[in-house]
């Protein structure tokens, strides 16, 4: 190199050579991004796959989630968003693979210790010893399963277990953090903590907390309020094949390929949009309806709007991710969406395991 250096002294002196040589490989890397791009099977095999897998292209995908998707569906979307046709912020891109979708491909479990688990019930169990192998105090998991001390399981049987000893609480309408530590004996700096929030007033109606060493208060249960709604005030949020039925909390799982647009169910104002592991729920999107009810979109991509976005029903909101949800073993449950809904019955429930769900024409 010393003296290819020397020899070509006199050129590189020279302007014009100097553009020229820039030019020339500028050109050179970008024909080369063109072609890789453009024709995966100039990619190595291992390459092409994931290129296919995540990368296709499909200019024939329609918008609408009342027509039925044939085509494959393009990950291609604009890098910013209109918002009430007189503004518009930047979105990330949907080619972002985070932990959890990369654990779907792979198989590599990314639990963190902080995951509230289903867990089914194993010949020779007990409650006491379901709850010594988990190092939870039984009360705890009496209380997230509304189950006695004198309460008999059965082998199969699915139990919410929490990562620590304490409670499980929704968030009400009203509620402050500062108050529910204190019916609930668990100390604030705890909840927030544990819960990674931000501060306090980081809580919003539907949100699942865990009050680690919480306990019960010695008062009658409250019954869960679940709105009364009409058969056509959700859409599907996606398309796929339900692969989990009703499970922790009020959640259904529908499977599909990573990318599978996630629409609004219905309208509504989004409250929440986080990003990491999440107790193992991943990505995800809360959305506060007008009758109070709140539905969660789980394990995404990425997402497309913000906290404080209207959205109207049917409006795509992300893209389909995958993660470790639920099942506690593990082990990854592919790419999916965990549609949960707070304050009603979710639409979904009604559908058996292998159900294609879809929209008509």
């Amino acid at each position: 190199m010393g003296k290819r250096r020397t020899s070509s002294k006199g050129l590189f002196k020279n302007p014009l050579f100097s553009f020229g040589l820039f030019a020339f490989v500028l050109l050179g890397v970008i024909s080369f991004g063109n072609d890789s791009f453009a024709d995966p099977n100039g990619l190595k095999n291992s390459d092409a796959v994931f290129f296919n897998t995540f990368f296709k292209d499909n200019n024939t995908e329609k918008d609408s989630p009342f027509f039925s998707k044939n085509e494959a569906i393009s990950l291609e979307t604009p890098d910013f968003k209109i918002v009430q046709d007189n503004s518009i912020y930047g979105i990330s891109t949907p080619r972002v693979l985070t932990t959890q979708v990369l654990g779907a491909i792979f198989g590599e479990s990314t639990q963190n210790g902080k995951d509230i688990i289903e867990y089914a019930v194993e010949p020779g169990d007990t409650l006491e010893s379901i709850a010594s192998e988990f190092n939870i105090s039984l009360n705890t998991l009496l209380w997230a399963n509304e189950l006695s001390k004198n309460s008999q399981i059965k082998v199969g049987q699915k139990l919410v277990v929490l990562p620590v000893s304490g409670v499980i609480y929704i968030v009400k309408s009203g509620d402050t953090l500062s108050e529910v530590s204190k019916v609930y004996k668990s100390k604030t700096q705890d909840i927030v903590s544990f819960n990674d929030l931000s501060n306090e007033g980081d809580i919003f109606i539907g949100d699942i907390l865990v009050l680690p060493n919480g306990v019960i208060p010695q008062r009658a249960p409250v019954a869960v309020y679940q709105a009364p709604l009409a058969s056509s005030f959700f859409i599907f949020p996606t398309e796929g094949t339900i692969s989990q039925g009703l499970h922790f909390y009020n959640g259904v799982d529908t499977s599909n390929k990573c990318g599978t647009p996630i629409y609004a169910a219905a309208p509504g104002q989004v409250q929440k949009v986080k990003y990491g592991y999440n107790f193992g729920g991943g990505n995800y999107v809360t959305i506060l309806h007008s009758n109070g009810v709140v539905t969660y979109y789980g394990h995404l991509m990425t997402s497309l709007v913000k906290p404080g976005d209207r959205v109207d029903v049917g409006e795509r909101i992300g893209f389909m991710g995958g993660g470790l949800g639920m099942a506690g073993a593990g082990r990854s449950t592919g790419c999916h969406l965990h549609f949960q809904v707070m304050g009603a019955k979710n639409p979904l429930a009604k559908y058996g395991i292998g159900a294609t769900i879809k929209y008509s024409k």
